[in-house]
């Protein structure tokens, strides 16, 4: 018995530190650095679109996620909307000193509908429905709204040389709450909202700066955002 009692102490030193390292640490800002492009086959109703993401849970260096995502474009003659059937494969990693990875690769398919309002306001809505297959989890599904919001600021029109406010609220919702090994997630799966200034190099090229505020039924944070919009 007094044996096991001294192996108590050892126990609690152990499992203390693991714990401490799995939660993550709101306070701390991360940021994401993104490269989005999109183009066109010979000026054909066909195209590509895709984009590179490095995610981290600091400033640089701890990654949260790599994500590489690109998609098969179609746009129907007289209309400005938009489908794609898309791949993308992620490695998320752990929170902290945990060097750990995990892998998913999603398939998805999306309709992206630009609208504007009055002069100045620019706006998409962009549906998109992902098949999951996570590692270890089964298979998995979700559901994703995004409304995107560009208002120029020094011109009427998003031209080259414009400065323009880039706002976005996106909703995910889990298609079932079973991933599988008895563990169970909510149907809500988390919101992003996002503000960022941005500016027009060219009508090819476009850049942002700004934050994005995530938030999941479980923890919320902070993320810086940089990002590069390419139409090649």
């Amino acid at each position: 018995m007094k044996k096991r009692l001294y192996l108590l102490p050892i126990i609690i030193a152990l499992l203390v530190p693991f714990s401490v390292k799995a939660q993550i640490d709101t306070d701390k800002t991360g940021a994401w650095y993104m490269y989005f492009f999109n183009t066109t086959f010979n000026e054909s109703q066909w195209g590509f679109q895709g984009d590179i993401q490095y995610r981290n849970w600091n400033k640089g260096g701890d990654l949260e996620q790599l994500l590489l995502r690109g998609g098969l474009t179609y746009k129907p003659k007289k209309t400005d909307v938009k489908f794609t059937l898309g791949l993308a494969n992620i490695t998320s990693g752990a929170y902290g000193d945990d060097n750990s990875t995990s892998s998913e690769t999603r398939i998805y398919q999306e309709a992206l509908f630009p609208s504007q309002f009055g002069n100045r306001f620019y706006a998409t809505h962009r549906f998109r429905y992902e098949q999951r297959f996570v590692e270890n989890q089964d298979f998995r599904t979700r559901y994703r709204y995004n409304l995107f919001l560009n208002i120029p600021l020094n011109k009427v029109a998003m031209e080259k040389n414009t400065i323009y406010l880039a706002l976005y609220n996106e909703i995910f919702i889990n298609g079932q709450r079973d991933i599988g090994n008895g563990n169970s997630i909510e149907i809500f799966d988390r919101n992003r909202f996002y503000g960022a200034l941005g500016y027009m190099l060219n009508k090819d090229l476009k850049i942002q700066l700004g934050g994005m505020r995530q938030s999941t039924d479980s923890w919320s944070k902070n993320q810086l955002q940089f990002s590069l919009h390419h139409d090649i």
